[in-house]
């Protein structure tokens, strides 16, 4: 059976778990425009996994108006270098335009958290949408905002381009938990749950130093990286504040994180999201969770 895994930004995990041979051909990517996008994706059947932050399965599920059965099979990092980056030559971020994928999705609620770090309040900024995080990157290398949250070797790219980190997510929001994958229903939980186990060991090789040579020349094709910003990329892939999570347990202290910024600029979800009832996890990922 064929599984489409709807990404942001082109995955190295899951292009180093191809050329290792943990993937077969029927597992496929596709980048997604936006976090909306990929959700109606995923509930579409147009992709069966969505390789997403836990923030946008939570408000999803536990949507007052329309609550859909999304849940989280396994954790893959915890943020990749997510951090707010200000263009070249940003001097002021009162009165400046930062962008979002969207005002209500959990990367801008982490943007709020950082700026408020940084003395600011909600009304010392504007918002534009922008879309997915490489939308965001190409706004902000062109000036069309002045500050995002970055992340996943987008950062490195922006850095390398002269923009600079004005606050660092795991400083501020921590422990955090950045990417998951994440199914619609249960038609697609065993074929999901079969790939969180292949990015499983794929990551305890990265982390192990069994892959370097593979995990760089990935890093170059998939993001278009140089080799010195493909070097940075692994290593942001081993570090312990926000790389990759080598047994795809759910940290629920690290969720714990997601709730209760959503709860601190958004609304309660209503429920303890955070007991096992709640359906959040995934059986095999509920099995899995650690605290």
């Amino acid at each position: 059976m064929e599984l489409v895994v709807g990404v942001f930004t082109p995955s190295v995990l899951l292009a180093v778990a191809r050329r290792t041979g943990r993937l077969g051909a029927e597992v496929t990517t596709v980048t997604v425009p936006s976090s909306p996008a990929q959700f109606r994706s995923l509930l579409d059947g147009d992709i069966q996994v969505a390789m997403t932050s836990p923030d946008n399965v939570l408000a999803h599920r536990f949507d007052p108006a329309n609550p859909v059965d999304v849940r989280i099979v396994s954790a893959v990092d915890r943020g990749m270098g997510l951090g707010l980056y200000g263009r070249p030559g940003l001097s002021e971020l009162r009165g400046a335009v930062l962008g979002v994928d969207v005002p209500t999705s959990g990367f801008a609620l982490a943007m709020y958290a950082l700026c408020e770090s940084l003395g600011l309040t909600r009304d010392d900024y504007r918002l534009t949408t922008l879309g997915s995080t490489p939308k965001r990157l190409k706004a902000l290398l062109a000036g069309e905002c002045d500050a995002t949250v970055l992340g996943a070797g987008n950062e490195l790219i922006a850095e390398r381009a002269g923009c600079v980190r004005l606050a660092h997510v795991t400083d501020v929001c921590h422990p955090y938990l950045g990417a998951v994958l994440a199914v619609a229903g249960e038609e697609h939980l065993g074929s999901a749950s079969e790939l969180a186990e292949a990015l499983r060991h794929t990551a305890a090789d990265v982390l192990a130093g069994r892959l370097d040579q593979t995990v760089t020349e990935a890093a170059e094709a998939e993001l278009d990286l140089d080799p010195e910003l493909a070097s940075r990329y692994l290593d942001r892939l081993r570090s312990p504040a926000d790389g990759l999570v080598a047994d795809g347990r759910v940290d629920l202290d690290a969720l714990t994180t997601i709730v209760r910024l959503r709860e601190r600029y958004l609304s309660s979800p209503g429920v303890d999201v955070l007991d096992p009832a709640s359906g959040l996890l995934a059986r095999r990922a509920d099995a899995r969770a650690t605290k």
